[in-house]
């Protein structure tokens, strides 16, 4: 006589098919609760925007297109562009030298990025804004020639000129290493197979090495691009008429400090959703090698040519 042990049961209707199964979802009480949490703060941030009366949202709205405004705005963006590019170039160039073989000229970039990313904007902003104090005037002088011009520093070191160049140098510095990152991230195998073919260094550089780099240069320039918006705000230190100096100007007369300041806001958020949106179709661009969705059309003709193939061997 020998004994059966008897099955294990698990509670698990094993017997029926797959499909007749019934799937329950775990349930996650944390997400719940995460959520009921947001949801409550969500309402009180509301109720304290709609009920409290010292947003004077329609003090707000009459300001939100105003002649001024739109001068301080027009100005702000005019510095975010000049600015963007001179960094651009300027942080292009302090990046090939970073990587280029000369050992000077990586010292002088590596002491160019330390000094211009050690040193606060603000400060250089002053800095530059001052500079009539260290040299009262800035004139060329060839021996034998004499002197071919000669200009004093506050006629044409503007405060928006000041800016400029303040703004430019700091951003050059974070710009080079965004650059210098993107070089380093293209396999040296492709620098040493180009070198072989015969081409130069700067041929490398704009053919093969950029051209790759620029998916990892894109995002994070995109991103130096939208701070680069909000720094500009420190302008207002040295009284170029920004948005947001058009707005204290404004409020500093009328004493409507959070309708103005709540005008400012508004203006860079669409600014800034406006440079993310931009900023998201140039990552797509870049980025498209590594996107594995294939065109409808070519999977069509793909699987015919595939069905073809198969009638033909058969």
């Amino acid at each position: 006589m020998s004994l059966v042990e008897p099955k294990k049961t698990t509670g698990l209707p094993l017997d029926l098919p797959v499909e007749e199964l019934i799937v329950v979802p775990r349930r996650r009480y944390g997400i719940w609760i995460g959520i009921a949490i947001a949801m409550l703060f969500a309402f009180f941030i509301g109720k304290a925007f709609a009920t409290n009366p010292a947003f004077d949202w329609a003090t707000a709205a009459n300001y939100l297109f105003h002649p001024s405004i739109m001068r301080g705005l027009g100005k702000t963006l005019l510095l975010t562009v000049v600015i963007m590019a001179a960094a651009i170039v300027i942080g292009t160039i302090v990046a090939i030298m970073r990587v280029s073989p000369s050992a000077v000229l990586q010292t002088f970039a590596s002491a160019y990025v330390w000094f211009f990313r050690g040193v606060p904007a603000l400060i250089q902003l002053i800095f530059w804004f001052n500079l009539s104090l260290l040299f009262r005037t800035v004139s060329l002088s060839i021996p034998g020639v004499g002197t071919i011009f000669s200009v004093n520093t506050n006629d044409f070191m503007t405060p928006f000129v000041s800016a400029v160049v303040a703004l430019s140098l700091c951003e050059a510095g974070y710009l080079a290493e965004i650059i210098r990152a993107g070089i380093k991230s293209v396999p040296h195998g492709q620098f040493e197979a180009a070198s072989g073919l015969g081409m130069s260094y700067r041929q490398i550089l704009r053919r093969i090495i950029l051209p790759q780099a620029m998916r990892f240069i894109v995002p994070p320039t995109g991103n130096e691009a939208i701070s680069l918006l909000k720094m500009t705000s420190l302008v207002t230190f040295i009284a170029v008429d920004d948005l947001f100096y058009t707005a204290q100007s404004i409020y500093a007369r009328t004493f409507e400090t959070i309708p103005l300041l709540i005008v400012v806001a508004f203006w860079y958020l669409f600014v800034v959703t406006v440079m993310s949106i931009g900023q998201h179709f140039l990552e797509r661009y870049y980025g498209r090698s590594d996107r594995r969705q294939e065109n409808p059309l070519i999977r069509l003709l793909q699987s015919l040519l595939g069905s073809r193939k198969g009638r033909v061997q058969s």
